[in-house]
């Protein structure tokens, strides 16, 4: 069965900057991810690249950063009050993950301050083209629940 719309696809996958090591590795976790295909689940130059493809299928993927998480934006600061950020020790260059009114969200620590902290709000692989190593587990038809909540329910799929 080849990967198209509405259909669910699990994989493995190794994400690395362009010429870098991988900086992640789903195999690390030992599940492989589950997606909901040609829902916007994946960044959309990812989602190009697998595709047609079928369970079996092992393939290394270049993504421009225009198709990945998008090119870096300057002005994309914020000053957040400290207490957001919990009893984390703080410094800069950090990632940190800080929950928001729209979900969870990936930012940079710039400043750490007695009380606020300035943080860079662009994703922390925005403007990298970044290289994936693929390997396609199983593609199936999505339930008609799935399909109507835009996700995928069990194994390596949303929990309800």
């Amino acid at each position: 069965m080849k990967i198209e719309k509405d259909r669910v696809v699990r994989f493995h996958y190794a994400v690395a900057e362009a010429g870098q090591e991988a900086v992640e590795n789903s195999k690390d976790g030992g599940q492989p991810l589950a997606i909901l295909f040609g829902h916007g689940n994946i960044i959309p130059g990812l989602e190009k690249a697998m595709d047609g493809r079928e369970a079996g299928d092992s393939f290394k993927a270049s993504v421009a950063a225009a198709d990945a998480y998008g090119e870096r934006r300057e002005g994309l600061g914020q000053r957040i009050p400290k207490k957001h950020f919990g009893a984390q020790k703080l410094a800069p260059g950090m990632q940190v993950v800080l929950q928001t009114n729209f979900g969870p969200r990936a930012v940079t620590i710039e400043k750490v301050g007695m009380s606020v902290v300035d943080v860079d709000l662009n994703h922390p692989m925005a403007g990298k083209d970044l290289e994936f190593d693929i390997e396609i587990v199983e593609v199936r038809e999505a339930s008609a629940e799935e399909l109507a909540h835009g996700h995928v329910h069990g194994d390596g799929g949303h929990h309800h």
